[in-house]
C-alpha cells in the first residue's frame, strides 16, 4: 500500500507529543505538512519532529495538493468547521474528541459529510482501538461475565490554570468534554447500544465558568453505567464491568502508555485471571486503521454517527444537571 500524507492543523502540545510521533510509525502513513498561525512555531516544531513542511496559516496548508489527510486537534470549538474546511479542500480528516461543542454542532458536521462521500471523516477516540478494549469487548460479547448489569468509570486530573484551554468555556473547556466524553462512549461501546435515559450532576468553577467535577448514571434498560469525572481532583482512571457471573476490570484503560505492558483483570466466582497486552502505541493503530480505511475505501472503524450519537448523550448530561431531574433520551434530540 501506498503511505498516506498527513498535515497537521496546529503546534498543539498533545499532538506533538504524542500522536504526531506515533503517526510517524503507522505503516500506511507520513507527516509531511504542519501549519501554525505563528510559522516560527510550526517551523521549530517540524525541526524537532522531522516534519519537511510548515505553513504560516492553516489555510495554506489546506491547500497543499500533496496533502491526503488532515489530523485537526484545535480546541474544541474548532473543531467542526476547520474539519469542514479540510473536506471542502479535498482531504480526508482524523478530528480529536470532542468532535464539536454539542450535538447540534456534531450534527452539522456529519450532515455536510454528506456531501463528500468519497472523503472519511473520524473522531479520534483512540482507547477503543487498543487490544485491549478489543479483548473487553470480545469478553463482553461471549458473556464470559454473564448479562452486564453495570459499567463504572473513572477518570480525573488536576488542573487549575485559567490560562488553559480546558478551563476556557468560549473554548469548549471543562471536565465533561474534555474526559467525561470517554466515560460516555466507553459504557455506548460495551453495550453497544444507546441508554434510555441519563441523569447528572456538575460542579461549576466560580473562576472559570466550565465544570470541574460531574457524576452520572447513563440507564441502558438492561443495565446501567455510572461515571465520575474530575479536573480537580486525584489524577486517577479506572474502568470496572461487572455481570451477573463475573467483572472486567481495566487498570489504564484511556492513555495507556506506549512502552510497557497493560493488563485487565477477568473475576469469575473466586478467581482472578490477569491478562495482559503488549507495549503498543494506541495512536499508530489508529492511525493504521484509519489509513487502511482511505486506502481500501472500507469504512471507518468509528462512523461519525457515533460521534454524533456520543454528543447527543453528553448534552443530556448537561441538561440533566440544569434540571435536576433524569433526562429521557427518546424526547432529547
Amino acid at each position: 500500500m501506498k503511505r498516506l500524507s498527513w498535515g497537521i492543523l496546529s503546534t498543539s502540545r498533545f499532538a506533538a507529543r504524542a500522536v504526531i510521533p506515533a503517526t510517524q510509525k503507522s505503516r500506511y502513513s507520513q507527516v509531511t505538512a504542519i501549519a501554525s498561525r505563528e510559522v516560527e512555531r510550526a517551523s521549530k516544531l517540524a525541526a524537532q519532529l522531522g516534519i519537511p513542511k510548515t505553513f504560516g496559516s492553516y489555510e495554506s496548508l489546506l491547500s497543499d495538493p500533496d496533502i491526503d489527510v488532515i489530523y485537526n486537534p484545535l480546541p474544541n470549538h474548532l473543531h467542526v468547521d476547520w474539519t469542514l474546511r479540510a473536506l471542502e479542500a479535498g482531504k480526508h480528516v482524523l478530528c480529536e474528541k470532542p468532535i464539536g461543542l454539542d450535538h447540534a454542532d456534531a450534527l452539522r458536521l456529519a450532515n455536510a459529510a454528506k456531501n463528500y462521500p468519497g472523503l472519511k471523516v473520524m473522531e479520534a477516540f483512540m482507547y477503543r482501538h487498543h487490544p485491549q478494549w478489543r479483548k473487553v469487548k470480545e469478553l463482553v460479547e461471549a458473556e464470559m461475565i454473564g448479562e452486564m448489569k453495570g459499567v463504572h468509570s473513572l477518570y480525573s486530573y488536576y488542573n487549575d490554570d485559567p490560562t488553559n484551554i480546558r478551563n476556557i468555556p468560549e473554548y469548549g473547556g471543562g471536565g465533561m468534554l474534555d474526559i467525561g466524553c470517554y466515560c460516555v462512549s466507553l459504557s455506548r461501546f460495551v453495550y453497544a447500544r444507546e441508554p434510555e435515559r441519563v441523569v447528572a450532576r456538575l460542579e461549576i468553577d466560580s473562576g472559570t465558568g466550565v465544570d470541574r467535577l460531574a457524576t452520572g448514571t447513563l440507564d441502558f434498560g438492561s443495565g446501567i453505567a455510572t461515571f465520575t469525572c474530575g479536573t480537580r481532583i486525584q489524577p486517577y482512571q479506572r474502568v470496572n464491568i461487572i455481570g451477573t457471573k463475573g467483572r472486567i476490570e481495566i487498570e489504564i484503560p484511556f492513555n495507556a502508555p506506549n512502552d510497557r505492558a497493560t493488563r485487565i483483570f477477568l473475576q469469575k466466582g473466586g478467581a482472578t485471571e490477569e491478562i495482559s497486552f503488549e507495549a503498543c502505541d494506541q495512536y499508530t493503530v489508529q492511525a493504521d486503521l484509519f489509513a487502511e480505511a482511505i486506502l481500501n475505501d472500507t469504512p471507518v472503524p468509528t462512523p461519525i454517527s457515533d460521534a454524533v450519537s456520543n454528543m447527543r448523550v453528553i448534552d443530556a448530561v448537561f441538561e440533566s444537571s440544569r434540571r435536576r431531574e433524569w433526562v429521557e433520551m427518546a424526547d432529547h434530540s
